[in-house]
């Protein structure tokens, strides 16, 4: 561009050049510091104004067949002497969606490169740029906005094919019934978008019942009302309406549809007996059974609540003996017995009943009045079994009646007049007679609510009577029998004996009485106390604490001893009995903690028992026993004492000469058993005998001093255990020493056998076993001091004469 008179832009739409010139208006109508803004000058020295692309949208047809199509030329104004490069970006060029624009880089024109779709994308918004061919950029980005023109080519459409409303039947004209809607994806600024509906087809369920036009349709809002009357659901049941939709205000694209709308049933046909008479029958004596159905015809919508009844008995059922439901199934009304009919009392029965609806009636229903109908009732005779008056049969009794007392009569009776007969099915305790005939019911024998057949004060028993028909039909009845407690115990006194402390102002002093008694409340507690003899009363007294309970005390203080109080106890029945009861009361002496000191001084002062002289002889029985015992324990430990100063009885020079003279005083042996175990034929040599001499062992009926039997029980092979020789250095460990030995002797083959028993004892002067002065002694027998041998008693007493220095 030579001359600055030309505008930096042209602008090139289908093929027309909008160029902006400044002779297209004068001169003198423009400022021209608008029109030269780069000749202004300013305090500070010349100055030049940037300026941008101002390029209006770009206005674009959808579905243009034109492609490629030049759509607008962009120019930079700005005089370069190298090439310019024009660039595009943005949403349809190198922004999804890609290639739906370019632009020539050279020329700067842009282009579409396939037809638009304005349902898809609406407008775009790119970015122009102008580059040096070194990239460098010669003006500021210019912004480019294109916009999709709309066309019609979008038909309308239902938002479903097929639409469903109702309508209550005989509804005025202008109610509304349903509404239909349809949309268009053209624009909806345009006419493009601009819908009317209309119905063009209408069809009644069943066809052909009504011809005239029932519904009309909003052109603009697609609602659907009626426009006439005589919707009447018991003539037709519905109607199909064909709907249509076109937009361009209904000179455009159009589509269709379909609405059913179903005329719905208001209660206004009330529901009808056919026929209004009927006769049935029933059997007396039957309960909850159905005698007959009736029926009423109803032309509302079956299974509604306009259709279904309810039926009522109006009169004829003062006892209410009968009760009607309705069968939902069918509609009928069940006729039933539900309290058992007496021939005797009424053989027929005219029932009224009335029927209705569920559902109110409507208001454009007619106003015809309630149907009714007529039910006869015959009553059928039978057999019937005899009845109680009262089930159960209650009586109330005192457990102490009189065996023979009437308790109930007159308890059945047969509707037939029949005659009865009268037993008792249960009664487990036997008290009651019953009379066959009559039925009156008698008491065998005083009853007893203590039975474990009496619960809660009530006793069951169970009477049957049966009519003497043919047939025999019986009936059972329950017979309660409430027992009322009678005072026939007399109460009980416990404890009674105890101990009282002597002083009397103790407060603590005194015994606690209770009273029990068999009988029930309210023939037991609360219990009163008295002392009924005057001298006792005098010293004692008795003081009631509860209901149960008294404390007898004395009033002075009285000697220790025994006491015999008499209490007299009365119970609260009606009338009260009372009971003497004998207490034997011990005073005594009594601690600070209130118990009795000791029991001396009550045992003696009483005349029962043990007198206090014997108990004085058990008491130095018992001492003299004592100091028996502590004089064995003392001689023990002195004979001990005199053994450990004297070196011991069997300590001598010699380990092995051991000897004894005492001899074998009685044989007590083990039996005849113990006896075969010797062999009196052979004899060995003493030697194998054991570590004693020979003199050691007991002499045997029959074999001379010296040789011992050998044991059958054992081989005769077998070599003699080593005894143990060496005695002990203390004579505290004898007792080790001889446990040693009869070990030895208990697996020695020739020793007699271990419960032989054997008694040594003094056998007086001249004992074969010679002098006992070779027994071993670490001194002579002159430096020996045998003195000790006189405290170990009279069985040593020959002992220690021998050795006695004297």
């Amino acid at each position: 561009m030579a001359s600055r008179g030309l505008a930096v832009l042209c602008v090139l739409v289908a093929g027309l050049c909008q160029v902006w010139s400044s002779g297209q208006a004068g001169r003198e109508d423009l400022n021209p510091a608008i029109l030269y803004p780069w000749r202004q000058k300013s305090s500070g020295g010349l100055s030049r104004v940037k300026r941008d692309w101002i390029i209006p949208p770009i206005r674009v047809l959808e579905n243009s067949k034109q492609v490629p199509e030049n759509l607008v030329q962009i120019k930079s104004d700005k005089i370069f002497t190298g090439e310019v490069i024009y660039k595009l970006e943005g949403p349809g060029v190198d922004q999804d969606p890609k290639d739906l624009f370019e632009i020539d880089d050279k020329t700067g024109w842009i282009r579409s490169m396939i037809p638009l779709d304005r349902e898809k994308y609406r407008s775009f918004t790119l970015k122009a740029f102008a580059l040096s061919p070194s990239g460098e950029r010669l003006e500021n980005p210019s912004t480019i906005e294109i916009v999709v023109l709309d066309q019609n080519d979008n038909r309308p459409n239902f938002s479903q094919k097929d639409f469903a409303g109702s309508v209550s039947e005989f509804s005025v004209p202008g109610t509304s019934v349903m509404s239909v809607t349809a949309t268009d994806a053209d624009d909806p600024t345009t006419d493009n978008a601009i819908l009317s509906y209309s119905i063009i087809g209408q069809e009644s369920i069943p066809p052909l019942y009504i011809n005239k036009t029932m519904f009309g349709i909003n052109n603009e809002t697609g609602s659907i009302y009626t426009r006439d009357v005589g919707l009447d659901r018991e003539v037709v049941k519905g109607f199909r309406l064909k709907l249509q939709v076109a937009d361009m205000s209904g000179m455009g694209l159009t589509s269709f549809a379909n609405a059913v709308i179903h005329v719905t049933d208001i209660n206004n046909n009330p529901p009808r007996f056919s026929p209004d008479l009927y006769t049935m029958s029933a059997v007396e004596n039957k309960v909850d059974f159905a005698i007959g159905w009736v029926n009423a015809t109803d032309n509302d919508e079956p299974g509604t609540g306009n259709w279904e009844t309810k039926y009522t008995i109006a009169k004829g059922n003062p006892s209410g003996n009968f009760a009607i439901h309705t069968d939902p199934v069918t509609n009928e009304g069940i006729l039933s017995v539900v309290k058992a009919l007496d021939y005797e009392s009424q053989e027929v029965y005219t029932l009224t009943l009335m029927v209705e609806n569920v559902n109110p009636l409507s208001i454009k229903a007619p106003k015809d009045p309630v149907s009714s109908a007529t039910v006869v009732v015959t009553v059928v005779n039978e057999n019937e079994a005899p009845r109680f008056n009262k089930d159960p049969i209650e009586i109330v009794v005192p457990e102490s009646v009189v065996p023979g007392t009437v308790l109930a009569s007159n308890i059945a009776y047969d509707p037939d007049n029949a005659k009865l007969k009268y037993d008792i099915l249960r009664d487990p305790e036997g008290w009651l007679n019953i009379n066959h005939e009559t039925g009156e019911i008698t008491a065998r024998k005083p009853f007893n609510v203590r039975s474990p057949h009496v619960k809660n004060n009530i006793y069951n028993a169970v009477i049957r009577v049966t009519d003497t028909d043919a047939g025999g039909i019986s009936t059972t009845a329950s017979l309660v029998i409430t027992l009322r407690e009678t005072n026939d115990f007399l109460p009980q006194l416990f404890p009674l004996m105890g101990t009282v402390c002597s002083e009397s102002g103790r407060e603590t002093s005194g015994l606690f009485l209770t009273a029990v008694d068999e009988d029930l409340p309210p023939h037991a507690e609360p219990f009163t106390f008295h002392l009924q003899d005057i001298n006792v009363s005098a010293n004692w007294t008795i003081i009631q604490v509860n209901e149960t309970h008294a404390v007898l005390r004395p009033l002075v203080e009285l000697e220790t001893g025994e006491y015999a109080v008499t209490v007299l106890v009365t119970d609260s029945g009606t009338p009260s009995l009372s009971a003497y009861a004998q207490v034997n009361v011990t005073v005594c002496p009594c601690g600070k903690d209130g118990e009795c000191k000791t029991e001396a001084a009550a045992i003696f002062g009483t005349r029962v028992g043990v007198s206090f002289i014997a108990l004085l002889v058990i008491m130095a029985s018992i001492a003299l026993l004592l100091l028996l015992l502590l004089l064995a324990v003392a001689v023990g430990n002195c004979r001990r004492h005199h053994i450990k100063k004297g070196a011991g009885l069997l300590v001598g020079d010699s380990d092995d000469d051991i000897r004894d003279n005492v001899l074998n005083y009685d044989e007590q042996g083990g039996g005849e058993e113990d006896e075969n175990a010797f062999n009196i034929d052979l004899l060995r040599n003493p030697a194998d005998v054991g570590p004693f001499p020979t003199s050691f062992y007991p002499p045997v009926s029959g074999i001379p001093r010296g040789k011992q039997p050998l044991r059958k029980d054992y081989p005769d092979n077998l070599p003699s255990p080593s005894y143990p020789r060496k005695p002990p250095a203390d004579p505290t460990d004898i007792e080790d020493f001889i446990n040693d030995g009869l070990e030895a002797a208990d697996h020695d083959p020739n020793v007699p056998p271990y419960d032989t028993a054997l008694i040594y004892d003094y056998e007086g002067d001249g004992s074969l076993a010679g002098s006992l002065s070779s027994i071993a002694s670490a001194s002579s027998d002159s430096d020996q001091d045998y003195d000790y041998l006189n405290d170990w008693g009279p069985r040593f007493k020959k002992l220690a004469n021998m050795y006695d220095p004297r």
